[in-house]
């Protein structure tokens, strides 16, 4: 079986506790957390890391969260990762504005952890239908997964199995950067040793038969970082 990459939440929360209480229960539940204290800084880890999910508390110093929402749902790298929006206000309207804003689901302080762990699961599966799915697409590339092919646009792209596996990678958390090493553990297993440097070596045979003439590289190399897949426009008329 693949080894899966856990999925990475980012909780914007400015309470201690609950920022503890959250990781806490989240981690043990097999995610991985990420944390910001104020809206701004919850902005530039959306934006920087591509979480896939985010908990966002409504009072928030330096930006509130309906405007961290709003800010979100207004740029393309963001507008598709599901947020939870964390508040002490149970009235009504206010939850139709977080809704509004473009929040996906709403969890009223004080919540029970299990309550909240269901919410996400529930979000995270509306939101990801594509990891359950026999094709997944990004741009003009298809990949049909039962019948284990590939096409861009009108032409077949011939892959080898481990760069197949890789670009099912890519194709499942789009625009998220991942590091060699993450890619190693995901893609060939976290019991199988293998240079970092091979990675590399894969992405060039993935890039070549991915990209012919003027299509544009949905491969994204990110300096010191690693590697994203990004919907390319295509560049033919």
């Amino acid at each position: 079986m693949d080894h899966i990459m856990k999925p990475l939440i980012l909780i914007v929360e400015d309470e201690a506790a609950i920022v503890t209480l959250l990781s806490y229960n989240l981690e043990r539940e097999g995610f991985q957390v990420l944390e910001a204290r104020d809206g701004e800084e919850g902005l530039l880890l959306a934006t920087e890391r591509r979480p896939d999910l985010i908990l966002l508390d409504w009072m928030l110093p330096l930006l509130s969260g309906i405007e961290v929402c709003r800010r979100l749902r207004r740029t393309p790298q963001t507008r598709s990762i599901p947020i939870i929006m964390l508040t002490a206000r149970g009235e009504e309207g206010d939850r139709v504005r977080g809704l509004n804003a473009g929040a996906d689901d709403y969890v009223t302080k004080p919540f029970s952890p299990s309550e909240l762990l269901a919410r996400v699961r529930a979000v995270m599966r509306r939101a990801r239908p594509s990891a359950d799915a026999e094709t997944l697409r990004c741009g003009d590339i298809v990949m049909d997964i039962a019948a284990h092919k590939v096409k861009r646009g009108d032409r077949d792209v011939h892959l080898g199995p481990t760069e197949f596996r890789l670009l099912r990678h890519f194709l499942e958390h789009q625009g998220r950067v991942f590091s060699r090493e993450q890619l190693l553990d995901s893609v060939w297993g976290a019991d199988v040793y293998v240079e970092p440097r091979t990675v590399d070596v894969h992405i060039r045979r993935l890039r070549k038969a991915l990209n012919e003439e003027a299509e544009g590289d949905p491969i994204r190399t990110v300096r010191s970082a690693g590697y994203a897949l990004d919907a390319v426009a295509p560049q033919y008329a």
